[in-house]
């Protein structure tokens, strides 16, 4: 795969085309790492962190191979474009060209001015000649274009089933890794009748998370280690993009104070930084929820999940998975659509980060940095 998108690289000069064909190499690159880290899971001693690991590297390589293949397609259809409004010309002159490929050398040279009249026709000609050769390069160099074009996105999307199918593959692996997990420490147990109360009882977030105290069994009261030198520096959980800042209000006129960030669908979510598990399941109107205490007085609220993983008490380390995002990831023909119509959202998924400090909430901004996704 590498070594044909090499290739392809070179049957071009366009920029464009090289653009595209480099970064769905780096793309298939990063894909075929994944697939190595894949086979060498099983064999790690942190089985859940090498499938973190490997998960995210598919992630990242399906993510930069879409949106190569996306570019090539539109950079297809614009040059595509381009020659269908060109058609009359390129006609034209391609019948001057073949008229001057079929004319005869000594046939030239006759004229009905005579010999003074050959000379300034040819005269003529020769002026001409440079203008059409060049028309001819131009044209030449766009047609080769589409080509390089389209045989990189048939190379690709072969790579992109792959991928998919490697990737979904260490999710199904990483859940059953998380289940047979027995070695994390515990900071206390959960009481699922408790538990059960408290959700009954309360109507808002906040009034839950109030609460969790309550649902803790023998908890040691052993905090983790204080983060608040690295508020502002904090990855976001999951890649993404903000949809909607704290505070701002939804198309309902619903006002929340934490953020929304658009992910891709079926994203795995991580720890930012080592936590305890104070609450993971579903709660009032938020869907799967996971509350997280990186701190004393500190929770993250990360609402909106398909899939949750751990257990209230545990102790996690940074960059431990708590679950996935919904949605489907598709299939790689889709992404070869003509306009996309196929392909829906890139980031069809919404993660909920709220963060709660006493009992009161600030902006997850203050935590957590969005130069990435």
């Amino acid at each position: 795969m590498i070594r044909a998108l090499a290739v392809l690289i070179a049957l071009t000069g366009a920029a464009q085309a090289q653009t595209a064909a480099e970064s769905a190499q780096f793309a298939a690159e990063m894909l075929e790492e994944a697939s190595v880290r894949l086979d060498q899971a099983d064999e790690a001693r942190d089985r859940v962190a090498a499938l973190t690991e490997t998960i995210r590297a598919f992630e990242s390589g399906l993510g930069a191979l879409r949106d190569g293949v996306r570019a090539a397609r539109i950079r297809e259809l614009a040059v595509q474009k381009d020659l269908q409004g060109r058609e009359a010309e390129i006609a034209q002159l391609l019948g001057v060209l073949q008229t001057i490929s079929r004319t005869e050398g000594p046939a030239v040279l006759v004229h009905p001015a005579g010999p003074v009249g050959a000379a300034r026709s040819g005269m003529m000609v020769a002026a001409v000649t440079p203008g059409l050769a060049a028309q001819a390069q131009d044209l030449k160099r766009d047609l080769q274009e589409v080509s390089t074009l389209r045989q990189l996105q048939e190379a690709a999307v072969n790579q992109l089933r792959q991928g998919l199918n490697g990737v979904q593959t260490a999710r199904t692996q990483l859940s059953q890794a998380i289940a047979e997990r027995t070695d994390l420490p515990r900071r206390f147990t959960e009481d699922p009748v408790r538990t059960a109360i408290l959700i009954g009882a309360t109507e808002t977030l906040q009034a839950f998370a109030s609460g969790l105290s309550e649902i803790a069994v023998g908890d040691t009261g052993e905090a983790l280690p204080g983060i608040d030198d690295q508020r502002g520096l904090l990855p976001l959980p999951v890649p993404g993009q903000i949809l909607r800042a704290a505070g701002e209000a939804d198309a309902a006129g619903v006002v929340r104070p934490g953020i929304l960030i658009a992910t891709r669908a079926q994203a795995l979510v991580t720890t930012p930084v080592p936590v305890t598990v104070r609450y993971s399941g579903p709660l009032l109107d938020y869907g799967l929820v996971t509350i997280l205490e990186p701190q004393e007085d500190t929770l993250f609220v990360f609402a909106g999940l398909a899939t949750v993983f751990g257990a209230a008490g545990e102790v996690l380390p940074a960059g431990s998975p708590v679950g996935l995002m919904g949605g489907s990831a598709g299939n790689a023909d889709d992404i070869l659509s003509q306009s996309g119509e196929r392909t829906g959202s890139a980031r069809p998924e919404t993660l909920y980060i709220e963060v709660r400090e006493g009992d009161g909430t600030v902006d997850p901004l203050i935590w957590f940095t969005t130069d990435k996704g």
